[in-house]
């Protein structure tokens, strides 16, 4: 196990009826301003629920931050803040409404160009403090500092992480999410299993908690996932699923172990080129990229194979143990689940076309290096893309 440093500062307050614990988490000194989406939150009563909770404290309210948050939507949030003396913000949504606050919050106190952040990694040294009610199971920005943001302008989609921007604190009521559109909840699930994939899916450091717990979480999905889509209101498998989703990306499994955010990084650009749902570019692209770097991920793929899934292969022959077979099988099992969630991704479905591979690979490799093992440039993105059904 390599070396590492972890701390997560974010209070979760977790179940039915929490929303209302706001009136006490959100300090009450200072003007507030509730940041959200396209308005389904007026729709499902999540609104009156948090205007409810914070009927006694000074609230302001911004609206029409979009799934992928773009920059020029959230600088003019920026400007409410610094005119307004706003010194809490409040994330009522999705993980993009979230990433988006996270922004808002560095911004606000960013004396240079704020778009430097995500471009060039500024170095933030303050942010105004934040928390959230999240009410789409998928990043598991609630529990980590971590957040993505796109600029129409350039068509680039960037991350950024600052210790600034984690939550003081996150709400996650299961009984929210009951109203999601199929298709979110279902994007939901596979950027969940994605996340877990990027930091299990490298190579073995003798971490077996870590990996442990990633397979939990994986399991977690592959039972959840289905049963949620099929029964929105069953209580309990939704809210495994909220709870998984956050475990995918909280820092825990991560600890002391190699990672790899290819998939995560190509998806970013197709998204930002072509528009189409991050999960379904994750989708699209991890069993191409898992097909192209089998050798060099053979060793967890045939773990995942076995502890996940159940291949094992041929018992008969332990020297060889159709080794190449098994991690065929794992992949195709993965498609499978995608697709059981609904989510059968393809280039020509999405339009992407191969001049949009050339340049996502373009773009990637003037970057830098990705992979665990710092071995994929523009020549093996390019091919990544090629091998997607």
């Amino acid at each position: 196990m390599k070396n590492f440093q972890y701390r997560n500062p974010v209070e979760i307050v977790f179940g039915k009826g929490t929303i209302a614990k706001l009136a006490e988490l959100v300090p009450a000194d200072q003007k507030v301003l509730i940041t959200y989406g396209g308005g389904s939150i007026m729709e499902n009563g999540v609104y009156d629920q948090v205007k409810a909770a914070l009927a006694r404290h000074q609230v302001l309210e911004f609206g029409g931050i979009e799934p992928n948050p773009r920059y020029e939507t959230l600088m003019k949030a920026v400007e409410i803040v610094k005119r307004e003396n706003v010194g809490f913000l409040l994330s009522v949504g999705g993980g993009s409404v979230l990433d988006g606050t996270k922004f808002i919050a560095v911004a606000a106190r960013f004396s240079g160009e704020p778009w430097d952040i995500p471009e060039k990694g500024a170095a933030a040294t303050d942010a105004v403090p934040l928390g959230d009610v999240l009410t789409l199971p998928a990043t598991g920005s609630e529990m980590n500092c971590f957040a993505v943001i796109s600029r129409k302008e350039t068509a680039q989609k960037l991350a950024f992480a600052c210790p600034h921007v984690f939550p003081k604190f996150s709400i996650l009521d299961p009984e929210v999410t009951f109203s999601l559109p199929e298709r979110q909840i279902a994007n939901g699930i596979v950027d969940a299993f994605v996340h877990v994939c990027e930091q299990y899916m490298t190579f073995p450091v003798n971490a077996p908690l870590q990996d442990r717990q990633s397979e939990a979480i994986y399991l977690t999905l592959i039972d959840e996932g289905p049963k949620t889509l099929a029964d929105p209101t069953d209580y309990d498998s939704r809210a495994n699923l909220v709870w998984a989703a956050t475990h995918a990306l909280n820092g825990w499994i991560n600890c002391g172990v190699p990672q790899d955010w290819t998939t995560h990084m190509i998806g970013h650009e197709l998204t930002a080129i072509r528009g189409i749902d991050h999960a379904r570019t994750l989708a699209l692209v991890l069993p191409a990229l898992w097909q192209h770097q089998r050798k060099e991920k053979g060793d967890k793929l045939v773990q995942y194979a076995a502890r996940v899934w159940g291949i094992t292969g041929n018992d008969n022959n332990p020297e060889n143990n159709d080794r190449d077979t098994v991690i065929d099988q794992a992949i195709a099992k993965t498609k499978e689940f995608f697709a059981s969630v609904g989510i059968r991704p393809s280039k020509q479905e999405y339009g992407i076309t191969d001049d949009d591979c050339r340049k996502v690979a373009k773009i990637l490799g003037d970057r830098g290096l990705l992979g665990e093992r710092g071995n994929i440039g523009e020549k093996q993105i390019l091919e990544i893309l090629q091998l997607c059904d």
